[in-house]
């Protein structure tokens, strides 16, 4: 199926795909916005020997984070025991 030359422009439909293809490169190569490494940073602080776990090692934030899961846990884990007992012994009716 050939699409007609009014369509299509001088050059075939070629300079639009090129114009395409420039406006996403120069998108994806801009480096106005450069973040530095941290990879080495991280890599020294995950792999020091201070005998922390390495879900802990990241400071207050994965403390707090971590007692929020273990609470929410627990807490999962008891109103679910709380609800088969419930449902296992239901109450009679007077």
């Amino acid at each position: 199926m050939d699409i007609p030359h009014s369509v299509k422009g001088e050059d075939g439909g070629r300079s639009s795909q090129i114009s395409r293809v420039g406006s996403l490169r120069s998108f994806a190569t801009s480096t106005r916005h450069q973040m530095k490494n941290k990879v080495p940073e991280h890599q020294k602080l995950f792999q020091a020997d201070n005998g922390l776990p390495v879900h802990l090692k990241g400071g207050m934030v994965d403390a707090l984070l971590y007692r929020f899961t273990m609470s929410i846990t627990v807490f999962g884990s008891c109103y679910s025991v709380f609800s088969l007992v419930r449902a296992a012994f239901p109450q009679k009716n007077k």
